[in-house]
């Protein structure tokens, strides 16, 4: 499978993402901001970092990237579209996810491990995820606080689009647990035909366990098994 990394300036975790996914046997490749081709790829991963230097808002800059038209056909075309913490920023900037992540609720950036739970297990970016236990993957942002209206939380829970929440070790989601005033704990949703997804941990720092945990080798399996099933699918 080949992942294709966007690259912005000031992009800080496309490399992170580029040794995740080839420490599980995959390709990848970085596709600059620039450009208007995303290559031969399989999956997209829009990464983490200060894309534009986070200048007038998280995302709202980069969302009018050459490459982010690429993405959005992409995407409309069934593609896998993972967006991880300024990723998730972007997406949502992008109109590809609802929602917005505006500042934290105490105003301070957070740099630090989180507890997730996996609110549905059934999509391309959780199936691998374990069930017995919460994932636990680190935080770094200032502006992660999920926000959106009535209606559109109301959807995300009836179409079962949230997908990672805060908890504590234990599973709970508790005020505690959310590091950023998140509605409803929200750490990650997916839009309603589950091929993109975002989410402010993230699981690229955590894929192996020399990084202190491998939580988020679950996500990209996840990712990689359903391309698995789509192209086994097409093939029969």
């Amino acid at each position: 499978m080949h992942f294709a990394v966007l690259q912005f300036p000031a992009s800080n975790c496309d490399q992170d993402c580029v040794h995740a996914v080839r420490a599980l046997g995959h390709t990848a490749s970085l596709v600059w901001h620039k450009d208007t081709s995303l290559g031969a790829a399989d999956a997209v991963i829009v990464p983490g970092g200060f894309s534009y230097g986070d200048y007038l808002r998280c995302g709202a800059i980069a969302r009018f990237s050459p490459v982010m038209q690429a993405v959005r056909t992409f995407a409309d075309q069934g593609g896998l579209v993972l967006g991880i913490c300024n990723g998730f920023q972007i997406l949502c900037e992008a109109g590809l996810l609802p929602g917005a992540l505006v500042r934290n609720r105490d105003l301070q950036f957070h740099c630090e491990p989180v507890f997730l739970r996996t609110a549905n297990r059934e999509t391309p970016f959780t199936a691998s995820i374990p069930a017995e236990r919460p994932i636990r993957l680190p935080i770094a942002h200032g502006e992660g606080c999920y926000f959106a209206d009535e209606a559109t939380l109301s959807r995300l829970q009836a179409g079962r689009q949230i997908l990672w929440q805060y908890c504590d070790a234990a599973g709970a989601l508790t005020e505690a647990a959310n590091p950023n005033g998140s509605l409803l704990n929200i750490a990650g949703i997916a839009n309603e035909r589950f091929n993109v997804a975002g989410l402010m941990p993230h699981p690229d720092r955590a894929s192996e366990a020399i990084l202190g945990g491998d939580d988020g080798r679950s996500l990209f399996e996840s990712m990689a098994a359903a391309f698995a099933t789509r192209a086994a699918s097409r093939a029969a």
